[in-house]
């Protein structure tokens, strides 16, 4: 068994979310829970096809992205996963839409810090171990450091 991580580019001003799914029809649904979840957000989703043709398969309405989604999914090859670079909108926006598609099995990271997976790759395929999302801790907040956080949430609209 080889292990390695995988580093994903983030296109700029963009989210991922990254995940594990577990059937073809799995692009469709990922598209139409992003599609109505708001008219202003654009998406690129790519998904990683364990059997049959093994391809990786894309929607969106956003090229840039859609052809970023795909390029990633490449790099990470692991059957079923599945990459989402999300702009105009969040995670946050999205993520109980995507984890409710009914073959989405888990989700791995839904963020904008670097991303990187750690893989396992046997003679059977290759397996996403984890993810490493953005840094390590400095410290703990302070109570400035959770003024700065409770104003900066009312600050965005997240919030009241």
């Amino acid at each position: 068994m080889e292990l390695r991580t995988v580093k994903i580019e983030i296109p700029q001003d963009c989210n991922v979310i990254f995940g594990q799914t577990h059937f073809i029809k799995s692009v469709e649904d990922l598209y139409e829970a992003l599609a109505e979840s708001s008219p202003t957000i654009k998406f690129g989703l790519a998904f990683s096809e364990a059997s049959g043709k093994c391809l990786i398969r894309s929607d969106g309405n956003d090229e840039e992205l859609i052809k970023a989604a795909e390029r990633e999914a490449m790099k990470i090859g692991a059957g079923h996963t599945f990459l989402i670079f999300l702009k105009n909108g969040y995670p946050i926006n999205v993520l109980n839409r995507i984890k409710n598609v009914s073959e989405v099995c888990s989700i791995y990271a839904a963020t904008a810090n670097p991303l990187e997976v750690i893989i396992a790759e046997t003679e059977s395929g290759r397996g996403v171990l984890g993810v490493i999302d953005g840094s390590k801790p400095n410290g703990v907040e302070t109570q400035e450091d959770k003024q700065w956080r409770k104003e900066f949430l009312r600050k965005i609209n997240y919030k009241r």
